[in-house]
């Protein structure tokens, strides 16, 4: 894109009717990716544990959002908070200080160029839309306001999905919302009774055993709900 409004109005279109297929959320990344021209797309939501998983495009998007829920620090984490759109042309050489953690894990999934938009409407802040490249640099091509327009599409399309869901439930397409905070909230309360700890310290412990250990949160999660694994003290 190029900033183009036809240009821009076509890719608006072109994701809509992504966002009203049977498969909304992860046809929506496949169609940001491949409407912008870039390798891998994915979104997340911000909830009251930390960044989870909505979508993605592929495997390096699921892995881009798993290390951010492990670590809990990343690009989608920056521009929620932060409400503007956060890049990285080279995640091998980023700037100083940032995301210590995040950034060899993501270079190791296999993005070395990342870009995040927030997803909001107004002031309230729902999560991030991640684009990312597997060169330093391929994101070079996208205009801010092609990405702020797919990040608007999705935030759409989340509440659309939102909007049939009775009080206190999620829709069925944000269902997976739903998978990853179970299961790591049972965990962490698991893993409190065990140490004789507060929940948020129990967190904290099974985020440091999974970055430790190079694995994804959630599945650190599911096999301390399964009796597979007791975190020492």
């Amino acid at each position: 894109m190029t900033g183009d409004p036809a240009a821009r109005r076509a890719l608006i279109s072109a994701l809509v009717a992504a966002a009203n297929g049977p498969d909304p959320m992860p046809e929506l990344c496949r169609a940001c990716a491949r409407e912008l021209d870039v390798p891998g797309a994915s979104m997340m939501v911000m909830g009251d544990d930390g960044p989870a998983p909505l979508a993605w495009s592929g495997e390096v998007g699921r892995r881009l959002e798993e290390i951010q829920r492990t670590v809990g620090e990343g690009p989608c984490v920056d521009a929620h908070r932060s409400g503007a759109g956060v890049s990285e042309p080279d995640l091998r050489a980023p700037r100083p200080g940032r995301w210590a953690a995040f950034g060899p894990a993501a270079v190791a999934a296999g993005a070395v160029s990342i870009l995040s938009v927030p997803l909001r409407v107004g002031a309230v802040r729902l999560g991030a839309l991640t684009l990312h490249g597997v060169a330093a640099g391929d994101l070079g091509h996208v205009d801010d306001a092609d990405a702020a327009a797919a990040a608007d599409v999705a935030v759409h399309a989340i509440l659309a999905a939102q909007s049939g869901a009775g009080e206190g439930a999620l829709g069925e397409d944000l269902q997976v919302l739903t998978d990853y905070s179970a299961t790591v909230h049972q965990a962490s309360g698991m893993v409190s009774v065990q140490l004789g700890v507060g929940v948020g310290e129990a967190l904290v412990r099974i985020r440091a055993h999974a970055f430790v250990t190079g694995r994804p949160l959630t599945e650190v999660a599911a096999d301390v709900v399964a009796g597979r694994l007791r975190l020492d003290r």
